[in-house]
Parts: structure tokens; C-alpha cells; sequence
């Protein structure tokens, strides 16, 4: 029995990626799997080796995909720029070479699709975090608005990741609307700029709550991560006390200016 198409006309599928066309292969083949297809699909690459990119033209082909490309290596806040710019469709679904949809990803893709139609004012519908944002409100279907409150100090500074460069669907404005990916920094920074953009300008998003259900992350010892985030943990309490405030203070300064 052939499992259901899911046809989204509407929505660029946009990757970014970086030295990884076997991720790549993986990630759009697993889309093709679950008879999942798009509009269109973007793939941005940041200066890939001379060998990886002969894969990316060959990918190219076999899945119809748009390939942006780029003589110098310029960090991912640029390599979502450029990616970005070159979305034609209303909505883009961002995904990073390394994670793969699991088989309940193009359901919850429509009702991610039907929020956005049906909301003017949402601007995101987040798929997939490390964590569970903390302050959220049901919507339906796995659904919940996340809710933010800047002077709550006991929770967590990570509170305040409304926005993330995990797999998401947002509105192809996106960027209008929050401005570029910081350029030029690190990767923690440029999502942390745009993190602040998204609350200063009242970003509206929705998280799915079994925030591990629609995606995995997979890297191979032949395609490893070339990214490593930096989660500090100090095993003195007090100083953990310290740069917890510290950070809550940060957070709310940069909110302000």
C-alpha cells in the first residue's frame, strides 16, 4: 500500500550546508521517502571542498534542487542569507544538512503550514530544540505558543530561545521583517543577535512540544559536525549562581538597546 503524497507548493524547502554531500543525500532523500515534496528546493552552500561540490552537482540533478554557491567561506550566518534570497515560495522550511525528518514530519508540516495561513501575525513554527521552552500555551496537534517573560530570573536565560536555527517553517519575509543573520561572528553569536531581533520586533512562533519527534541529528564519523556549542557548566554552585545572573542581566540589556 503506497503511503500518502504530501505536496507543499507553497513552501521552499532551503538547506544549508557546508563539506557534508553525503548528509545532504541522506536528509533530501529521506524528504523523497516520505513522499514529501516542495515548491522548490534550495540548497546553500558555504564554500564546500572542490570534491564535495562536484557531489553537490550531482545531487543537483538527481533532486532538482537550486545551488547556491560561494568562493569563500563565509560562516552560516551568510550562507542563511544567501540561501534566504534566493527563496521564490511564500514559506520556507529551513533544515540544516545533518538532520533527517521522521516519519510524522509531513503531517505536522501541514498543520505547520495551515497556523501560518491562518495567522498573519505568527511569524515561526519551530520543529525541533534541544530543550523544552519553557513557557508555552496549547494550540492543537502537538501545538503551543510560546510565551515569553523577560523578568522571570529563576528560570533559565536559555528561556528566551524564541527564535533557533533548528528546523523551523517561517514566512519567506522572515528576514525583512528581523533583518540579515548577523555576519562575520560566530555561530552562537549570529543566532543570538537574531534570537534578540525576533523579541525586540515581537516575533510570534509556535514549538512542537515532543520537540525530538519530527527530526534527528545525525553525523557520521566520515561526516562529523563542524560545530561544537559551547554548554558551560561550572561545578562551583555559587559561580554558577553568578554567571546565571550575569547572563539574565546581559539578556535583559540587550533586549533594551
Amino acid at each position: 500500500m503506497m503511503s500518502k503524497k504530501y505536496d507543499f507548493p507553497d513552501v521552499s524547502l532551503m538547506v544549508t550546508h557546508y563539506n557534508r554531500p553525503d548528509s545532504l543525500k541522506r536528509l533530501l532523500k529521506s524528504f523523497q521517502d516520505l513522499n514529501c515534496s516542495f515548491g522548490e528546493v534550495v540548497v546553500s552552500d558555504d564554500a564546500s571542498k572542490p570534491e564535495n561540490v562536484v557531489q553537490l552537482r550531482e545531487l543537483q540533478k538527481i533532486f532538482d534542487c537550486k545551488l547556491i554557491t560561494t568562493e569563500k567561506n563565509m560562516g552560516l550566518g551568510n550562507n542563511i542569507n544567501k540561501g534566504q534570497r534566493a527563496i521564490s515560495k511564500q514559506l520556507t522550511l529551513y533544515v540544516q544538512e545533518d538532520f533527517v525528518p521522521k516519519t510524522l514530519f509531513p503531517e505536522k508540516l501541514e498543520y505547520a503550514v495551515s497556523f501560518l495561513a491562518n495567522d498573519k501575525d505568527l511569524d515561526i513554527v519551530r520543529f525541533y530544540a534541544y530543550t523544552l521552552f519553557p513557557f508555552l500555551k496549547p494550540v492543537g496537534h502537538g501545538f503551543s505558543a510560546m510565551e515569553f517573560n523577560a523578568a522571570n530570573i529563576l528560570s533559565t536565560y536559555r528561556k528566551f530561545y524564541m527564535y533557533s536555527d533548528h528546523p523551523h517553517l517561517r514566512r519567506s519575509s522572515f528576514l525583512d521583517k528581523f533583518g540579515d543573520y548577523k555576519e562575520g561572528v560566530n555561530v552562537e553569536k549570529a543566532e543570538y543577535s537574531m534570537m534578540i531581533s525576533f523579541l525586540k520586533k515581537k516575533g510570534k512562533g509556535l514549538f512542537y512540544e515532543d520537540f525530538q519527534g519530527l527530526f534527528d541529528q545525525m553525523n557520521s564519523a566520515e561526516e562529523p559536525s563542524t560545530f561544537k556549542r559551547n554548554w558551560k557548566r561550572h561545578p562551583n554552585f555559587l559561580i554558577g549562581i553568578a554567571r546565571h545572573l550575569y547572563k539574565h542581566i546581559k539578556f535583559n540589556y540587550d533586549l533594551r538597546f
